[in-house]
């Protein structure tokens, strides 16, 4: 495999780093590689770090990230314009109001994450219609981002990649790589039990699938959501795929 044709880029201040070139869609064509990254956050980068993201050409993030979470965290690459897509954190804040309340366990975590995926379709459907407003406009190559690089940017790589056309089962691979790849920060919530940090601190299948009920529920199917949800017709769906697929 090529150097451009790597998936996961080990960076030393950032362990989510990865590309979504290489997938293949129903219709038998494949994402580009080297034109859509995702990641955790960009705020801890090394300076070699920062010369593998110069070299990549990345010159637009898209930041789901909250507004403390932005200011403790930010991008230092300089070439980088940062567009901010907030979505504020809600699953710590309510683990740690279980904890006070005697009745937190590591289902209650797993159901929390659960509730926060729904809450993507919910509460924050705006912030993912951005990002594909910007898709649409922007040149890759181009990196979307939160702080894990695993929940809402999780969830927004998963809507790319059905946009374009991916299968359900590779869209699940990609979504359960972070539990390869990232590394989670020890300091972060270390007041929590050791159980509900894996909860948080991990992907599981039945998050992904919470957030897509909240779709169906609300929307009907994912379809639906696409369209009149994230405003993506048929023309914005031919030029998404002109844009980031090769036959």
């Amino acid at each position: 495999m090529s150097d451009s044709h790597v998936r996961h880029l080990a960076l030393q201040g950032a362990s989510n780093f990865r590309d979504l070139g290489g997938y293949p869609t129903t219709d038998g064509r494949t994402t580009r590689w080297r034109h859509i990254f995702r990641s955790n956050h960009l705020g801890q980068l090394t300076a070699a770090d920062v010369e593998i993201v110069r070299a990549l050409g990345v010159r637009s993030a898209f930041d789901f990230r909250g507004l403390e979470e932005r200011a403790a965290g930010v991008c230092v690459v300089n070439e980088i314009t940062v567009h901010s897509l907030p979505i504020e954190p809600t699953v710590v804040a309510a683990l740690r109001a279980e904890l006070a309340r005697g009745t937190l366990t590591a289902p209650v975590a797993l159901e929390l994450m659960r509730e926060s995926y729904r809450n993507y379709v919910r509460h924050n459907t705006h912030s993912f219609r951005a990002l594909f407003s910007h898709l649409l406009e922007d040149r890759a190559p181009l990196v979307i981002h939160c702080t894990a690089g695993k929940d809402r940017t999780g969830f927004a790589s998963a809507l790319i990649l059905h946009a374009l056309g991916v299968g359900d089962d590779v869209i699940a691979e990609d979504y359960l790589l972070t539990n390869q790849h990232y590394k989670r920060d020890p300091s972060n919530a270390a007041d929590l039990p050791a159980d509900v940090l894996d909860a948080i601190g991990s992907v599981e299948a039945s998050y992904l699938a919470a957030a897509f009920e909240a779709v169906g529920r609300d929307y009907g199917d994912l379809e639906t959501y696409l369209r009149d949800g994230l405003k993506l017709g048929t023309a914005e769906r031919t030029a998404l795929k002109a844009r980031y697929l090769q036959s």
